[in-house]
């Protein structure tokens, strides 16, 4: 095979990680990238670096131990510790992270595309203090989740990436970008005190537990062969990039609009408005939506394959237990929107677990990807190890910094 249809096979077999970067691409990671431009400038691209760098290792090491075993992750935590209490504590503490708060987050999700539809049409529409939109927009989640297969969902997630794509790389193009300042090296590696939480924030919405499990689950779908490796692995680095050039392109744009009071997408589109015309504000809203939608697809996904896993269902997305588990995530992360209910004690829970299943699930990755049994001729190279131990620092000053946020 050339060298030409090599390409061509990579980019035609683009998929399973493509889901991952709309994941993380959510309403959440808008706004962290938003507050950092608007606040410190291009000060914080190093930790936007940092984080994509994080996430490209983390996923690189779960693709090589999902197609080596063909299992998910949840069935190899099931299966890893022969002491009982081992066994179950690990299995709730992955259900309370996984399940339980994405749950709790589905509601920011469909905020988020409900926030970009109300910037498309300039209006609300609610009926009985029930939230048009937000109803509209788990319903659609349900269709595309219910009645699509992983190929069609892949390319619909694929166009919504695309979109945000062009929306934050056009509102960087309308704006412009300080290229002295950006190349700046005492501007560019600054760490203000005062943007601790910031640079956490902007690492943990982008290195999340549940894209662990979701893309082993995805890859384990699309790719039984030891042989296509290379083609998963090529598949995570194209689409990571891009969705890690999306949130760079959101951090320009607010940096670019020297506002320190933008919090949000919203506030990020109604400053671009006065400057750039009404477009500029529906293509941030555009955006907006795109990133709310494909997060409250992907959540119920990873919340059931993660589900059926740990309680040893089959994990097929056909299934009556999958789509329930889907439905359940979907209808209370619906209601919560709609109605305006606070999950703030649930969100908070939701932090907490998911602040200390991510380094121990580094540290299970990184037992696997050692394990010659598991993985023969594929394990880790002591390069591979010393990174790995760097990022499970890391990964602990995330659950210290998780916890702290919470309490204090």
């Amino acid at each position: 095979m050339s060298i030409i249809n090599k390409i061509r096979y990579k980019l035609k077999n683009i998929g399973p990680a493509s889901v991952i970067a709309a994941a993380f691409i959510g309403p959440g990671t808008i706004t962290m990238c938003s507050v950092a431009g608007a606040k410190f400038g291009y000060s914080l691209i190093w930790a936007l670096f940092i984080s994509i760098l994080l996430t490209l290792f983390i996923q690189l090491m779960a693709i090589r131990i999902g197609i080596n075993t063909k299992k998910s992750l949840s069935v190899l935590v099931r299966e890893q510790f022969e002491n009982k209490i081992l066994k179950y504590v690990s299995i709730l503490l992955v259900i309370s992270a996984i399940f339980i708060g994405n749950t709790a987050y589905e509601a920011g999700n469909i905020s988020g595309a409900v926030m970009g539809a109300e910037l498309l049409f300039n209006k609300k529409l609610v009926y009985n203090n029930v939230n048009i939109f937000s109803v509209c927009c788990g319903f659609l989640a349900f269709l595309l989740i219910a009645f699509g297969n992983n190929r069609s969902l892949e390319k619909v997630l694929i166009f919504l990436v695309l979109i945000m794509s062009f929306s934050f790389v056009f509102t960087v193009f309308i704006v412009g970008v300080d290229f002295q300042s950006l190349f700046s090296f005492s501007n560019f590696f600054k760490f203000p005190s005062e943007s601790i939480l910031i640079v956490a924030g902007l690492i943990g919405t982008t290195v999340v537990p549940y894209n662990i499990f979701l893309h082993v689950a995805l890859v384990n779908s699309k790719w039984k062969n030891v042989n296509d490796i290379n083609t998963a692995n090529f598949d995570a680095i194209i689409s990571i990039s891009i969705g890690g050039l999306i949130s760079l392109c959101i951090l320009l744009t607010a940096a670019g609009l020297n506002k320190s009071d933008i919090l949000n997408a919203v506030d990020l589109a109604n400053s671009l408005e006065p400057l750039y015309g009404n477009f500029s504000k529906l293509i941030i809203a555009l955006g907006l939506f795109s990133a709310g939608l494909t997060s409250s697809i992907t959540a119920p996904l990873a919340a059931a394959y993660v589900l059926c896993g740990c309680l040893g269902f089959e994990s097929d997305r056909k299934s009556v237990f999958f789509r329930f588990i889907c439905i359940i995530v979907l209808v209370i992360g619906v209601i919560s929107s709609s109605l305006g209910i606070s999950s703030i004690e649930i969100i908070k829970f939701a932090q907490i677990t998911n602040g200390i299943l991510l380094p121990l699930i580094v540290i299970f990755l990184m037992i696997l990807a050692n394990n010659s049994k598991l993985l023969k001729n594929q394990i880790n190279s002591i390069v591979q190890n010393l990174i790995g131990v760097l990022v499970i620092g890391f990964c602990l000053l995330l659950c210290v910094r998780s916890v702290i946020k919470v309490f204090f």
